[in-house]
């Protein structure tokens, strides 16, 4: 059963770009793009958009284990990056996948690394940043699996012919390496930190002016007073567009606007725009178990721009993607196969404010 909903909100940040000559990454690991880094015990899935049929990109990996659950627990994210496509939820994909501590040998489960950031993670046993290959970052011991790996044979399909073999390969074959988007690690912190014991407003407030400055775009202004007990004040200025939700928004993440991801499970979404009058409809109950949904995360605007493939083409377009999952988290044990969650695409309502 799912853990009580989590009370603070975690922020994502884009940290290091992932070498594969370099690093190796895991399910345990917290990433932007790439290949997907599916858990042991599931196969490889290759999701195709279900507007226009063409393979989804991979756009982020969140390894995010509930409280006093037995499971180890992804969230990925994948999306079309056709012109039609963009900015449409139907084109984007959210399946979470879970296996039993029990099923991963744990001499062979990565432990966390320290990132580049000071900062918390999802939950303990989460990895920022992968290990050099070679080196000792996994405890000495290597994942079980590399991204390229294969899941083991299923004794059943052992003599599965040559023909068939090419013809599953062929209806399921991953985007190849130039359509891949590049990919980085990504380092957390708890929100609640940028105002607590030892953080830098002043540093705070220069990101902010640095921000509206590269983005031509004004949101406020960050004042701490004697007396305040360290609470965030907000000069209110008054959006272009009259936006009241905007504006709300762009007040929430003033404090730290190059944040790509929020995590809150249970919590509550930061809409961009106006929620569509028909939520009810939109995030519909689990399709495995009947119950509802709940929020757990939100991509961010200032993820756009690091969307690129490996060739340098076109990005991804959208304002900020929220993902609803089981609120109870089900998952039938033995399972190989990942459950389809809810997402729900909001774009930008200025177009080029994040760009």
């Amino acid at each position: 059963m799912a853990s009580p909903a989590q009370e603070s909100t975690l922020i994502g940040l884009c940290d290091g770009a992932v070498d594969p000559k370099r690093h190796q990454s895991s399910f345990l690991t917290n990433k932007v793009g790439g290949q997907p880094d599916w858990q042991p015990v599931l196969r490889r899935q290759f999701p195709r958009c279900a507007r226009c049929g063409a393979p989804l990109a991979h756009v982020v990996q969140v390894y995010c284990p509930l409280e006093a659950s037995p499971y180890h627990r992804n969230l990925h994210l994948f999306a079309c990056s056709g012109a039609d496509c963009s900015g449409r939820s139907e084109s984007w994909k959210a399946l979470r996948s879970q296996c039993l501590e029990s099923e991963v040998e744990p001499s062979k489960v990565a432990p966390a690394q320290e990132a580049s950031l000071s900062a918390s993670d999802w939950c303990d046993s989460a990895d920022d940043w992968g290990a050099e290959e070679g080196g000792d970052g996994w405890g000495g011991v290597k994942p079980n699996r590399r991204v390229e790996d294969e899941p083991p044979e299923d004794p059943a399909h052992s003599d599965m012919d040559v023909g068939s073999r090419l013809q599953v390969l062929r209806l399921g074959e991953p985007l190849m390496d130039t359509s891949l988007l590049r990919s980085f690690f990504i380092s957390v912190l708890d929100e609640s930190d940028l105002l607590g014991e030892g953080y830098d407003l002043d540093h705070a407030q220069e990101l902010l002016r640095e921000y509206e400055s590269r983005e031509g775009v004004t949101v406020g202004e960050l004042n701490s007073k004697e007396g305040s007990g360290g609470e965030e004040k907000y000069e209110k200025t008054r959006a272009k567009h009259g936006d009241a939700v905007f504006s709300r928004f762009m007040k929430n993440i003033s404090l730290c606007p190059q944040q790509i991801l929020r995590y809150c499970r249970g919590g509550k979404p930061l809409f961009i725009s106006e929620p569509p009058s028909n939520m009810a409809q939109v995030v519909s109950a689990c399709a495995s178990c009947g119950g509802s949904r709940t929020f757990e995360l939100q991509l961010m605007p200032a993820l756009v721009s690091l969307l690129q493939r490996t060739d340098g083409s076109a990005q991804l377009e959208f304002g900020t993607v929220l993902v609803y999952t089981c609120a109870q988290s089900c998952w039938k044990e033995g399972s190989a196969s990942a459950v389809e969650e809810v997402c729900l695409v909001q774009t930008d309502p200025d177009q080029q404010l994040f760009k």
